[in-house]
C-alpha cells in the first residue's frame, strides 16, 4: 500500500448529503476512544517504575511524528499525525500487550480495529492508515513507528535520570528498532538531555523571585 505523499489525506467515504450518518455508531466510537485514557501501558511494571495511559502515549507520539515528518521533509506530515493518533486504537478491545505478553497471547488487532471503526464515515481512511502502519512499507509508517519508539525513549530516559538502572537495558534494544535518520539523531540528543532541563537549566531567576 504505497501512498502518494503529495496528496492530502482524503476520506474515501465522502457521503452525499442525502445519506444519513450513523450518529449512534459515531457516539459509541467517541466513548470507546475515551477508554484509552483509562487503559494503562503494561510494560512499566516490568521496568519497575513509571507509568502512563495509552491515550497519554498516543498524544506525544503524534507530536513527535509531526516533528519527525518535518525533519525528514515528508510532504504530508498530517498523514503521519493521524496514523500516530490511531496506531493503538485497537487496544480499547485487546488491552495493551507488552513484549512479555506477546510471547504467550496473540490478540486479533485487526478484528478489534475493524469492529471499533464500524459505521464511521471515515472507517476506510482509519483502516487504511492502520494497515499501512502495520505493514511498515511506506515512509509515513516508518516515521510513525519511530515516533512510537521515541516516546518510549523519552519515558525511559526520565526513569534513567531518576535512578532506574534497568532503563539503560531497555534503551539498548530500543535504539536498534529505529528506522529513519532524523529519529536516530533525535535519539542521540535525547540521551544527552536531562529530562528536567527544559525548565530547570538557565532559570535560576525563577527560584530567586520566590526566595524572599
Amino acid at each position: 500500500m504505497k501512498e502518494d505523499p503529495k496528496n492530502p489525506i482524503k476520506n474515501k467515504n465522502n457521503l452525499p448529503e442525502s445519506v444519513s450518518l450513523d450518529l449512534k455508531a459515531i457516539s459509541n466510537f467517541f466513548f470507546e476512544v475515551g477508554m484509552l485514557k483509562k487503559i494503562s501501558r503494561t510494560g512499566y511494571p516490568f521496568l519497575g517504575s513509571g507509568g502512563e495511559s495509552v491515550a497519554e502515549h498516543s498524544f506525544r507520539v503524534a507530536i513527535i511524528g509531526h516533528v519527525l515528518s518535518e525533519m525528514a521533509g515528508y510532504e504530508n506530515p498530517y498523514r503521519v499525525v493521524l496514523m500516530c493518533l490511531l496506531h493503538d486504537l485497537s487496544e480499547t478491545r485487546t488491552g495493551d500487550q507488552n513484549y512479555v505478553h506477546k510471547q504467550y497471547v496473540q490478540a486479533d488487532e485487526k478484528k478489534a480495529y475493524w469492529d471499533a471503526t464500524q459505521g464511521l464515515p471515515c472507517s476506510d481512511l482509519y483502516r487504511s492508515l492502520w494497515l499501512e502502519y502495520s505493514q511498515m512499507e511506506t515512509e509515513a509508517s516508518l516515521i510513525a513507528h519511530d515516533a512510537d519508539q521515541l516516546d518510549l525513549l523519552l519515558e525511559l530516559k526520565e526513569q534513567l535520570d531518576l535512578g532506574n538502572p534497568y532503563a539503560k537495558k531497555w534503551i539498548f534494544h530500543l535504539l536498534k528498532r529505529l528506522h529513519t535518520e532524523p529519529a536516530k539523531k533525535l535519539a542521540s540528543q535525547i540521551l544527552e538531555t536531562d529530562w528536567t532541563s527544559w525548565w530547570f537549566d538557565g532559570h535560576d531567576s525563577w527560584w530567586k523571585k520566590n526566595n524572599k
